[in-house]
């Protein structure tokens, strides 16, 4: 695998990584591996979500539908993402307000059936982290 930032081995991006890695344990065939330095979820070769920091600020850019966009970024939890926003991508900022878990399982679920529902690809073997 690729080196993951050592900013994702400290406090608080670990602490936030942690419950992410266990949303996305539960989705089939979803794997972890690294990309830009960050670490990035998958379904085959298909990315459907990435923890990030962005000047400064930890978030977790998911794909959404690009008509659901606008509604998102409504909320300035949510940013455009940066470089790939224009392909349906959306930041949900993880430090800026408490986290509501709940909200991030259904967003992080609802990229995965997105991405597998309109790509499809055949799931990798083996689950790396």
């Amino acid at each position: 695998m690729k080196k993951l930032d050592k900013i994702y081995t400290a406090k608080p991006a670990i602490t936030l990584l942690t419950r992410l890695r266990k949303i996305i344990a539960k989705l089939p065939d979803a794997t972890e591996t690294v990309s830009w330095g960050h670490p990035t979820f998958q379904f085959g070769d298909k990315t459907f979500a990435v923890f990030e920091q962005y000047k400064g600020e930890f978030g977790l850019a998911l794909k959404v539908e690009k008509e659901l966009q606008s509604v998102f970024l409504k909320d300035p939890v949510f940013y455009l993402t940066p470089y790939i926003g224009k392909q349906g991508w959306i930041t949900r900022r993880m430090e800026a307000a408490p986290v509501n878990w709940q909200e991030v399982r259904e967003m992080v679920r609802g990229s995965y059936r997105y991405i597998t529902l309109k790509e499809p690809t055949q799931p990798t073997k083996s689950r790396s982290k």
